[in-house]
């Protein structure tokens, strides 16, 4: 009887292990379907919440089209590139979208590759060209000064944003309901997984933001359902003076609504704060 106990243990254990295994291993290869949420179809346009934009099509320096939208103010205080987070397409948001062209921002807001109109499917080393490319279209087809842009991400936008921040003088850094890694992230939502070895795709955020020069923003809210607040917090305690912080309410993807003029507010505060200019001002152009 003994016997047979033992070899019922020694077999449980050996299944727990293969499934274990197994798991990982799927964690492993499918990891991009874990992380990325791509829609390929628009559902709407700038134009239909009352917005002038202009499709913008982009090569890639890997020679991908990517696709985004420019939408302009008359009298731009500063120039917003847009780095959206892991689910949807740009089409989804259009709030946003609104908010900032109310706060006196013109707009750029790009698809990364594999989303909306982009060709081919994302990757993290993707996001990042994709994002480069981007701004050497508003500083060198635009003409648009470095100081005068602003770089904002939400959530996974915010990684990529963080990255870009570190290789250009932009004017400003906003990044919204971040994480501090996506091994942090993983370690989080599977911790009896072993995240560290099998992490292919890594968004170290808590790296970029201390390479960070330019005026630094983190916007999160304690009831952000899927970013731990805490981290949004450690990624601020990370960044390099000077810096904010915006805390808001709300869940991950609806606290800038729930926010209302909390989040509006706070983004105006710190416009003015470090990048100096009033509603109406527009940036000089040399």
């Amino acid at each position: 009887m003994k016997a047979l106990l033992i070899r019922m243990t020694q077999s449980l254990i050996f299944i727990l292990v293969s499934v274990w295994v197994l798991l990982s291993l799927l964690l492993y290869i499918f990891q991009p379907k874990f992380v990325y949420f791509p829609y390929s179809s628009l559902q709407a346009t700038p134009g239909d919440a009352g917005l002038p934009y202009e499709d913008v099509y982009l090569t890639t320096s890997d020679n991908l089209k990517i696709h985004g939208w420019y939408v302009p103010h008359e009298k731009p205080r500063a120039t917003l590139l847009f780095l959206h987070g892991n689910g949807g397409n740009i089409s989804h948001r259009l709030e946003k979208l609104w908010i900032y062209n109310q706060l006196g921002l013109s707009v750029f807001i790009i698809d990364y590759r594999g989303y909306g109109l982009s060709e081919s499917s994302p990757s993290e080393q993707g996001t990042y060209l994709d994002a480069e490319t981007a701004w050497n279209y508003l500083t060198q087809e635009q003409q648009i000064r470095a100081s005068d842009i602003i770089i904002y991400g939400e959530s996974l936008g915010g990684a990529v944003a963080a990255w870009l921040a570190t290789r250009v003088e932009a004017g400003a850094l906003i990044i919204e309901s971040v994480f501090t890694s996506i091994r942090d992230m993983g370690k989080h939502y599977y911790p009896y997984m072993p995240v560290t070895l099998i992490a292919r795709i890594k968004y170290p955020v808590i790296e970029y933001i201390r390479e960070v020069l330019c005026p630094v923003l983190i916007i999160h809210s304690p009831a952000d359902d899927i970013v731990p607040f805490h981290m949004g917090k450690a990624v601020y305690e990370a960044a390099n003076q000077p810096k904010d912080f915006l805390e808001i309410t709300g869940d991950h993807n609806g606290g800038f609504m729930q926010s209302g003029d909390v989040y509006i507010n706070g983004l105006n505060r710190f416009i003015l704060t470090h990048m100096d200019r009033p509603f109406g001002q527009q940036a000089d152009i040399e």
